[in-house]
């Protein structure tokens, strides 16, 4: 195995073990472009383990996430590197010409939790209107559909504007399931004026109330209104499939069916994220894969 096979296999190995969604979708990708997102989640993944790392100065997280990327765009430019990430994320940036301030971006997406105050069991809004939360999920989801599609494969720009509101229709399903453990760090991302309509401020997703089942009736307005927008973005995913390249339509398709499942179970739980975290067997998802596998050779 030379350099280059060894630091995808690497990459490869850092999404089996920490994509638990994603990975789903890119098995059922050619060899080469699954080999491309593998890197591409790897370099995330090493961003987000410093933005998440326990304490710690934001500010030195923010200075090593800088470092991190400056090392990227380096490779970018021509340097050789011993990093296997490095390596295999630079060669997957020249083979599908992925511009490099997406990745600048994919970086200060996983930044922006920094930016917010955390005080345990004092959970505080972050956004007060939908088009906050859309600026957020921007960066921490959106900017992830548009890399997805530069490996993917497409030539009408439309598919850009449709992975845009494909990212932000996951990111919305992520919000609603996480209500629980978010509000336990001290951060609301449901939109102020969103909880407004149902009554709805900080102090209900205090963790103490949260510890009561009873509370997601609550919060039960809020959670189907967030997820009744995320279906609508959902619909893009449709228009984007047929945009992109045939061999990647099917990796599509199982993210896209993973996380409306996900969004279905929820809604199938009368919206209670609380009693437990909502996610799909592993059983699931290896059926949704089949389908998937069954979809390319078709």
């Amino acid at each position: 195995m030379n350099q280059l096979s060894h630091a995808y296999a690497v990459c490869r190995g850092i999404s089996r073990r920490a994509a638990k969604n994603f990975y789903y979708g890119f098995m059922v990708l050619p060899s080469e472009k699954r080999n491309a997102l593998s890197a591409v989640y790897a370099f995330m993944r090493h961003a987000d383990d410093i933005s998440d790392e326990p304490g710690g100065d934001p500010q030195q997280k923010r200075q090593k996430m800088g470092e991190w990327l400056d090392a990227a765009k380096a490779v970018f430019a021509g340097k050789s590197t011993d990093d296997p990430v490095l390596m295999a994320l630079g060669d997957a940036q020249q083979k599908f010409k992925i511009p490099p301030e997406l990745f600048e971006k994919l970086v200060y997406g996983t930044s922006l939790d920094l930016e917010i105050p955390s005080v345990p069991d004092q959970p505080a809004l972050v956004c007060r209107t939908f088009e906050d939360l859309k600026h957020y999920c921007y960066y921490v989801a959106s900017v992830v559909g548009l890399v997805c599609i530069r490996i993917f494969g497409y030539e009408d720009s439309k598919a850009e504007f449709l992975a845009e509101d494909c990212g932000l229709a996951f990111q919305l399903t992520n919000i609603i399931r996480d209500i629980k453990e978010d509000a336990s760090m001290g951060r609301i991302y449901i939109p102020e004026e969103d909880l407004a309509r149902s009554n709805l401020s900080a102090a209900d997703f205090s963790p103490a109330l949260l510890t009561n089942p009873a509370q997601a009736q609550q919060l039960r307005p809020a959670l189907e209104f967030e997820a009744e927008r995320a279906r609508k973005y959902y619909e893009s995913a449709k228009w984007l499939m047929e945009l992109i390249e045939e061999d990647s339509r099917a990796a599509l398709w199982v993210l896209v069916e993973i996380y409306s499942q996900l969004l279905q179970k929820i809604t199938g739980r009368n919206y209670d994220v609380l009693t437990e975290r909502v996610r799909l067997t592993t059983w699931e998802k290896l059926k949704i894969l089949s389908r998937g596998f069954l979809r390319r050779i078709v």
